[in-house]
């Protein structure tokens, strides 16, 4: 589960990375871009609770087998995209495909590991997304450099097929011990809606960071392609740091949210005040520490809503979580595009940083109504 989470985040950010060169050949704007990210993020937000519930039904091997087989063919299709309309189609397949990542993670974690675990399984299936994130630009550039950006999409996106070489072996006992349900889960529960808050808008500024951060530093300081490729493995090492450390806390202190989740949000507020940094150096090192605490809305919404829920649900419930996530990505994305256009990189900044302070106060607002008997969580 780690390495097909860290082979989507490659999948993923591969335009990310080569963003400034392809913006330039194929003459789209930021804006256009920030749709991009839409056909992305609208398609992953769907495909997320669609393959929760079918994994769920059907089990994570037969699941994960056809989504890593549909996001592969997505990826190697970028090579044949020229413009805003082929580039928005093979995002779209590619986020409908990847939409089983993280459902197929939680699944596995909850039907392998016991509660006393599963933050730090979490933890290690979920990090591969930030791994993946941060070894894209050394795998990324240099081809790119050698062979086009053309050549990246076409290497990038054979990891899924060799994937699934090694799944049809390991595979194939995760689904023993897995019983299936037909209860439905109960959608006006305030628990559910307070995870939807916390993941959804605490940890927006992970999408906006991810994918917006190579046009930032080249539009700001200059950096060239290879440049870029050697500093922006910085920031998510951040968020894979900060899965481990969130993952470990919850494990070793049990169910505090309240005040884990509000450490998170105090840690990410300095990104409001990026723009106002004055070096690389200080930009690359505030975007790690916000990827940090975002990282911790994740972790924390996710083992906050699988102590409410049992563990039946758990890959829709990770569905939703992280599809929520990607509809708020969708609908901001274009206007941070805008944003960038006009190069008001100080509004962009400081609207991110408020995301977390709402995500907070929603999930607290709606924890609040959980009933007590039904939580064992301070």
């Amino acid at each position: 589960m780690l390495l097909v989470s860290l082979i989507s985040y490659v999948d993923r950010n591969t335009l990310a990375i080569l963003a400034p060169v392809i913006l330039r050949d194929t003459h789209l704007n930021a804006e256009q871009y920030g749709f991009i990210i839409s056909c992305f993020s609208i398609s992953y937000m769907f495909g997320n609770p669609l393959w929760g519930r079918a994994l769920d039904r059907w089990g994570v091997r037969r699941g994960m087998s056809a989504a890593v087989g549909i996001w592969s063919v997505a990826a190697v299709a970028h090579t044949l995209a020229n413009g805003f309309w082929s580039f928005g189609a093979a995002r779209a397949v590619l986020g409908a495909g990847e939409g089983a990542t993280f459902p197929g993670g939680l699944r596995t974690v909850t039907q392998t590991l016991p509660p006393s675990k599963r933050g730090r399984g979490l933890a290690l299936a979920y990090s591969g997304g930030s791994l993946g994130a941060m070894i894209t630009p050394f795998i990324v550039t240099p081809i790119a450099l050698r062979f086009g950006w053309h050549g990246a999409f076409l290497v990038t996106g054979s990891f899924g097929f060799a994937w699934l070489v090694l799944w049809f072996f390991v595979g194939r006992g995760v689904d023993r011990r897995t019983e299936y349900t037909t209860a439905k889960l109960p959608w006006r529960h305030p628990a559910l809606w307070s995870y939807i808050a916390a993941y959804a808008l605490g940890a927006m500024p992970l999408g906006m960071i991810l994918y917006d951060a190579s046009l930032y530093l080249h539009a700001r300081f200059g950096w060239s392609q290879a440049t870029l490729g050697k500093v922006l493995w910085i920031p998510p090492l951040g968020w894979e740091v900060g899965y481990f450390v969130w993952g470990s806390l919850v494990d070793r202190l049990g169910p505090r949210f309240r005040e884990l989740m509000l450490a998170c949000m105090i840690l990410s507020l300095p990104l409001a005040f990026l723009h106002s940094l004055p070096s690389g150096a200080l930009v690359l090192g505030e975007m790690f520490l916000a990827m940090f605490a975002l990282a911790g809305f994740v972790v924390l919404a996710v083992a906050y809503v699988t102590r409410v829920f049992p563990p039946d649900h758990a890959g829709l419930l990770s569905g939703i979580g992280a599809g929520s996530w990607s509809a708020v990505v969708a609908l901001i994305s274009p206007w941070f595009g805008h944003l960038f256009d006009q190069k008001d990189y100080e509004t962009a900044f400081r609207v991110a940083a408020l995301f977390p302070v709402v995500g907070y106060a929603l999930w607290l607002w709606g924890h609040a109504k959980v009933p007590p008997a039904q939580r064992a969580i301070r």
